[in-house]
């Protein structure tokens, strides 16, 4: 019987050890992480050291997809690094410490733009800087060095600073199938028994119907 990959394992191979599925090595109840997920860095396993400003205070989280490719360098800057801005200046004074530590503001008052989110089948080329509450949709692609200040439609191709949209992968209407197909969540055997299509095969609207 031939073996299939281990999720649930920290290196994919363990020969490598500049690899691994990120939801093992997470420890922050803020970051989720879905299965076969990897990440690849000099030392994959301090992945939340690239999770930067995140405060429990602020409760925001990172949520991450099934089957996504993280590049080396990668940074995620959370809400923590706002700064409040309703004001004449955003120098955050209560931080500097002696009598002006009294005057913190509410949490309601500074800057929140929510979880930042990226779906399913993502990959994230190496030193891309994802800003806070940007959600990034099923089967992206960011090219390496770019910052992504807002939010990535399914099956784009976006690069630069800030990230913008180069071209889409595919159709609209090979997008709206293969969102229904939606082939991350199918089990581990289907998976096993379509990677050459998954990875090489003519991307047809029938041969997607055939696979839903």
């Amino acid at each position: 019987m031939t073996k299939l990959p281990n999720p649930n394992k920290t290196y994919p191979d363990d020969n490598v050890k500049s690899i691994v599925f990120l939801k093992n090595v997470v420890t922050n109840p803020n970051i989720e992480v879905g299965e076969f997920t990897y990440f690849s860095d000099k030392e994959p396993e301090k992945f939340e050291e690239h999770v930067t400003h995140h405060y429990d205070f602020i409760n925001d989280k990172l949520i991450i997809g099934k089957f996504c490719s993280i590049g080396e360098n990668v940074e995620f800057i959370m809400n923590g690094a706002n700064h409040l801005m309703k004001g004449i200046t955003p120098y955050p004074f209560y931080i500097m410490g002696d009598e002006w530590s009294e005057h913190v503001p509410v949490i309601d008052d500074l800057p929140n733009k929510g979880n930042t989110v990226i779906e399913n089948d993502v990959w994230i080329g190496q030193k891309v800087t994802i800003l806070p509450g940007v959600h990034v949709e099923n089967g992206a692609i960011i090219g390496a060095n770019s910052v992504v200040a807002s939010d990535v439609p399914a099956y784009s191709i976006v690069a630069g600073n800030p990230a913008k949209q180069i071209r889409k992968r595919f159709s609209n209407e090979i997008i709206e199938q293969l969102q229904s197909l939606a082939w991350w969540h199918k089990d581990v055997e289907w998976i096993t028994n379509n990677i050459d299509y998954l990875m090489t095969g003519k991307i047809t609207k029938e041969k997607i119907d055939e696979l839903n």
